[in-house]
């Protein structure tokens, strides 16, 4: 069904809303505006298995912000955004981030799963789960397995690949000499269609 001249510019300015959303992240983030970060979650934000709303989450950013990091940067990439209907969405992000900790400088790799749900008119993240691939001194390239590095804590891994089965499947499989192609994915089916209903894998936080 073809959409209506008001659909498509509601979808239009959504898209940019999100990734306005997105971009006000990692600026109140580096910033350490904690009262600006937290207000772009939703009010009931959940924060934990028991805890959940906005002074919650700002209480537990800040205790990692204060403890972990004197100083960070993050520098946001790819994004893809898909709408579930016209007030939820989901999204993959790509994020490249740098941490000052102590003696070392930390780089790292990331994606973030998020959901967003419009709320009277507003954009917010209702849900982000960060998946890493790295994160290592500037001076040591993270070769080899256990890739999260960080200083002080045993290595361990984090999940960068696990919302996606295609990663799996192509070291499992061998190449074959003529490979079928599976047909495009719906319009607004890209991500649903790599994730193929597989569930969020466990993140352990950093």
């Amino acid at each position: 069904m073809s959409k209506s001249i008001e659909e498509r510019i509601d979808r239009l300015e959504s898209l940019d809303d999100i990734r306005q959303l997105v971009a006000k992240y990692s600026l109140s983030l580096d910033m350490r505006d904690l009262d600006a970060h937290v207000n772009l979650f939703a009010e009931d934000i959940r924060v934990s298995r028991e805890l959940s709303g906005r002074s919650h989450l700002k209480a537990w950013v800040d205790d990692t912000l204060r403890h972990q990091f004197s100083g960070t940067s993050h520098h946001i990439g790819n994004h893809i955004i898909e709408f579930t209907d016209p007030d939820n969405a989901v999204g993959v992000l790509y994020s490249k981030n740098e941490h000052e900790c102590g003696g070392e400088w930390v780089i790292m790799q990331m994606l973030y799963w998020d959901d967003y749900q419009r709320i009277d008119g507003r954009w917010y993240f209702r849900r982000r789960l960060p998946c890493y691939w790295y994160a290592t001194d500037l001076n040591k390239p993270p070769l080899g397995d256990m890739k999260m590095r960080w200083p002080g804590r045993e290595p361990y891994y984090g999940a960068f690949h696990d919302l996606f089965p295609s990663w799996k499947e192509f070291w499992a499989n061998q190449p074959a000499d003529s490979p079928e192609v599976a047909s495009p994915a719906p319009l607004e089916a890209f991500l649903k269609t790599m994730r193929r209903d597989t569930p969020a894998p466990k993140i352990r936080v950093r």
